[in-house]
């Protein structure tokens, strides 16, 4: 049972910062202080998970994903009432159980805590919901699961995920053609504008190449590219008419904020790694990390490597790879020096030294060669 349930753990850390958002003020600060602590210190001093048990219990697991949805839609709820000048009843409620003025606290938490919140939701959504919605759209057997997957994509305003990343970044991964691979000496900044747009315009590549081969309307519902925008606006719409024009843009923000620190995991899971497009994807063409906190956060995500090698893997039967290419360290780690160019470039370049020297074949080097031309 221990290992279903720390994967489980994510959600524990998750309603516990709903309590941190909703005292709101100087809480904030705390409960995102205590957010980042808590991986980057886990990770550090936890070492790494080897383990690969067999979880048999489909159900068990099921619920866990599944549970999801409403850990995602209560994060958006509560963070949307911070920033509303409605004040629901529900709340006065909640104020008068636990003897705090939540309406006060509200009322006094001021525009930076509101900018953490953002950042610190942020973080929440793309565990909650990338994570869980990646694994989801990845059952492409399943109607049910890709729907409940691009559903909680949506609310990182980014449904087409499920276009992009399946049918695009498994296939090109470490190859120009892949817009979530980054190439050697691009800053993370840069590449998040890059993927931003590039994502989307594969994905409307894609599906308008489907349309067509199936003889469909390209402007039509059909259309599942123009769906996964009318989904993300149809959770805005809801919030406008629930939290007013104010939570309507805090959902916003947290949605795009979830959406660039998803880019930014890709930018660590593959920046400047190269693939013959002709050849096989193999764990060398990922960065991986068995980090455990990473690993339990993450329902085995940053065993990367296997993942991408073998893509149809569920997240329980995913293997740890230890002589895969390994990333600086855990996620939370690798999202804070990433975002200090010249460390993550001094730091990188040596572990790109020991992959060209280890993990390179002789046309990966070509490639290599001919880029740095």
């Amino acid at each position: 049972m221990l290992h279903y349930l720390k994967f489980f753990h994510f959600y524990g850390i998750a309603v516990s910062s709903f309590i941190f958002l909703l005292l709101g003020g100087n809480f904030i600060y705390v409960g995102f202080l205590f957010f980042i602590l808590l991986y980057v210190l886990g990770d550090m001093f936890l070492g790494d998970d080897y383990s690969e048990p067999t979880l048999n219990n489909k159900n068990f697991i099921n619920t866990m994903l599944y549970s999801a949805i409403p850990l995602a839609l209560c994060l958006l709820l509560i963070c949307a009432w911070l920033v509303s000048p409605a004040n629901h009843a529900i709340m006065q409620d909640l104020s008068n159980i636990i003897g705090y003025d939540l309406f006060a606290a509200k009322q006094a938490t001021n525009i930076w805590q509101i900018g953490i919140a953002v950042i610190y939701a942020g973080f929440l959504l793309s565990g909650v919901a990338s994570v869980v919605g990646h694994e989801l759209v990845h059952r492409i057997s399943s109607k049910k699961d890709v729907c409940a997957g691009r559903w909680l994509m949506s609310m990182c305003l980014d449904a087409n995920f499920s276009i992009e990343h399946v049918y695009n970044h498994h296939a090109k991964v470490a190859t120009e053609d892949d817009p979530a691979t980054s190439p050697r000496g691009r800053s993370v900044y840069l590449h998040v504008l890059y993927a931003l747009f590039l994502t989307n315009k594969s994905a409307w590549n894609i599906e308008v190449k489907r349309l067509k081969r199936t003889k469909k309307s390209i402007f039509s519902y059909h259309n599942i590219f123009i769906r996964g925008y009318l989904m993300s606006l149809s959770i805005l719409l809801v919030a406008l008419f629930l939290f007013s024009w104010q939570g309507m843009a805090m959902i916003f923000a947290i949605g795009l904020s979830a959406k660039i620190i998803l880019e930014i995991v890709n930018y660590i899971e593959h920046y400047g790694l190269v693939r013959d497009v002709k050849a096989p994807v193999k764990p060398k063409h990922s960065w991986n990390t068995n980090r455990k906190m990473s690993c339990w956060a993450m329902f085995n995500l940053p065993r990367h490597s296997y993942h991408h090698a073998n893509a149809s893997v569920p997240f329980e039967q995913l293997k740890s790879l230890p002589q895969a290419p390994t990333m600086i360290n855990g996620y939370i780690s690798s999202i804070a020096i990433a975002l200090i160019p010249p460390l993550w470039f001094f730091l990188m370049n040596r572990k790109l030294a020991h992959w060209d020297a280890n993990f390179a074949d002789q046309s990966e080097l070509t490639l290599l060669m001919n880029q740095q031309k």
